[in-house]
């Protein structure tokens, strides 16, 4: 089906679920999800700028000559807002039918199934390299908390269905398999 066709089937079962809920009738079974989301934990950032925070508020609080302390404290609370917020908002990789979806620099960057070239799994890592311009998708296990053992699983099957090259290398030498 086209995605334009899936939208309007979802959209009209949305609609008939109501009507149903209202009659006091059973809903109707929607179709499977959409798409399987892995999500991680941006800590680093987030901590860096807490850190940068706290020394900022104890070496602004050092000194007795601020010009405007209302705005001083405005600007220590809005890093640490940045900084919780960052914290909250947790990255993630969308596997959809025929397309790969993940966040970066605060947009939700799509990639469809045509434009992707290799997807390589390694112990802690999944890196999905692309035809486009920019650098390749780095998943880590360190950096962002991803499960890239089940992430690498569900990839190799999203790349057996589209025909991609999946890699997978294994722990100890760094041997392809």
């Amino acid at each position: 089906m086209s995605r334009s066709w899936e939208r309007k089937v979802r959209r009209n079962s949305t609609q008939l679920n109501k009507q149903r809920k209202k009659q006091g009738k059973s809903m109707m079974s929607t179709s499977t999800v959409a798409f399987e989301e892995f999500k991680g934990r941006s800590y680093i950032l987030p901590m860096v700028l807490i850190g940068f925070t706290i020394i900022y508020a104890f070496l602004g609080g050092a000194m007795t000559d601020v010009q405007s302390p209302t705005l001083y404290w405005v600007t220590v609370f809005c890093y640490l807002g940045l900084g919780i917020i960052l914290f909250l908002r947790r990255p993630f990789l969308r596997i959809g039918k025929g397309e790969l979806s993940t966040i970066k620099w605060n947009r939700i960057r799509t990639l469809p199934a045509q434009e992707i070239t290799k997807i390589v799994a390694q112990p802690g890592y999944v890196v999905i390299e692309h035809s486009r311009k920019g650098s390749s998708w780095v998943f880590s296990r360190t950096m962002n908390r991803y499960d890239t053992d089940t992430m690498g699983k569900r990839l190799q099957s999203f790349a057996q269905q589209h025909r991609i090259e999946f890699v997978e290398e294994s722990k100890s030498t760094g041997s392809v398999k």
